[in-house]
């Protein structure tokens, strides 16, 4: 009797080669969920950025550098990735990103907001090519949940769901 040997996919080997290791999805804080979904789009709620599983807290401008809200938006990103891992059961499912949220904890003087989402932005890409390339919105707010530096929410086109 033969055995079928799961073999990664391409996204799958993708994402290996650049490294990444999707996290255990995060669970809501509260009465709403991770992702929804309405058709074939898939709504993922606000992420916010963690650093060695903990809140990655701070300020754009006051005590954070523009690199390092760019690595923050870049660890929200893979959050996301796990979320739609989960939600989706396969992140083959994900025909396209379709728009990025992105909420920056910055002083009122700060004006690199884009700079920082750039981060999450450049991650999908790297993953899914041109199928990665969405539209985005960049803010900077005065304080996001917990103090953290950066939160980020998606809409993404799915192929189907089962």
């Amino acid at each position: 009797m033969s055995r079928m040997i799961n073999t990664p996919s391409l996204l799958d080997q993708r994402i290996e080669k650049l490294g990444i290791k999707i996290p255990k999805a995060s669970s809501p804080a509260a009465s709403y969920l991770m992702a929804n979904h309405v058709g074939n789009l898939v709504y993922v709620s606000g992420h916010i950025a963690k650093k060695n599983n903990e809140v990655w807290v701070g300020k754009l401008g006051l005590n954070m550098t523009t690199e390092e809200g760019k690595l923050a938006a870049r660890a929200v990103a893979i959050d996301i990735l796990a979320t739609l891992d989960k939600h989706l059961g396969d992140l083959d499912q994900i025909e396209r990103i379709i728009k990025v949220t992105s909420l920056v904890n910055s002083t009122p003087e700060y004006t690199e907001q884009h700079l920082v989402t750039n981060g999450c932005s450049e991650l999908f890409v790297e993953v899914f090519g041109d199928s990665g390339k969405h539209a985005r919105s960049a803010f900077g707010v005065a304080q996001l949940p917990l103090g953290a530096c950066v939160e980020i929410e998606l809409i993404a086109e799915i192929r189907s769901f089962i």
